[in-house]
């Protein structure tokens, strides 16, 4: 399905949006001008915002339907949770294609359309995952530290995985609804903070082996990304990140 064609219930694909203490930073038109065209449905996931935020996705929600719908938490479980939740959300709502994106738009809702069309053409492919490349003639901009940071972790995480993955943490990535892809959000994850690693580690011991995984994930490099100011990683948590895809090697790789 591209985003020229969301015409079938079965062919729909389902955006998770997870999103906490927001209300002053999400872009609300960008928002509400994606929606005004065809093109993919938005779930919403609060997790327990103090501030605003319900009240701003419930504003961005009205009138929708089902393009834009709101999961409230209830109270704060971290982002790997309000992305597992909502993406269990999306599954099982038949949706054909479901992922989850960052709520500050670092990677433009355009983008979407790509993803799709991968998954549309390219039917061995089960993941499509942004990867934050900075090619001529793409407008990928990314805080120094925070980009050679990246490169360790990117290198300390392909190493567990035993797969080249250019980038895990980008918060852009897309799913084909298929066996192999279900199970993934079933169980909370053992990390808050490289739950995306978790992810790519589930899928590994899904299909068997990390060459299997290899050849059905498509690492897309991201015409547009920007750092956007009010991020809540801090430099201090590559540590806590260090330590964590440690303990999804032991959870997960060892014995694959």
């Amino acid at each position: 399905m591209t985003q020229d064609h969301p015409t079938a219930e079965s062919r729909r694909a389902v955006i998770v949006v997870p999103c906490y203490n927001e209300g002053s930073r999400l872009p609300v038109a960008d928002f509400r001008r994606f929606l005004d065209g065809p093109g993919a449905d938005l779930l919403f996931v609060d997790d327990g915002s103090t501030d605003n935020t319900v009240e701003v996705l419930r504003d961005i929600c009205a009138g929708r339907g089902d393009r834009a719908r709101l999961l409230e938490c209830g109270r704060n479980g971290g982002k790997a949770e309000a992305v597992r939740r909502g993406m269990r959300a999306a599954l099982e709502s038949g949706a054909r294609y479901a992922g989850f994106w960052d709520a500050d738009l670092a990677t433009p809702l355009d983008e979407i359309a790509a993803f799709l069309s991968i998954l549309e053409t390219r039917p061995e492919i089960d993941m499509v995952s942004g990867s934050r490349v900075k090619l001529l003639g793409r407008k990928v901009e990314r805080h120094a530290m925070r980009h050679y940071l990246g490169r360790v972790f990117a290198t300390a995480a392909s190493t567990v995985l035993r797969m080249a993955v250019y980038d895990t943490q980008c918060g852009a990535k897309v799913f084909r609804a298929v066996p192999a892809t279900a199970g993934l959000f079933d169980e909370p994850f053992c990390s808050r903070w490289v739950f995306d690693v978790e992810v790519f580690a589930r899928y590994i011991r899904k299909v068997g082996s990390p060459s299997a995984a290899a050849a059905r994930i498509y690492e897309f490099p991201l015409m547009v990304w920007r750092d956007v100011a009010g991020s809540k990683v801090k430099p201090s948590d590559f540590l806590v990140a260090f330590r964590d895809i440690v303990r999804i090697y032991w959870k997960y790789m060892r014995i694959v």
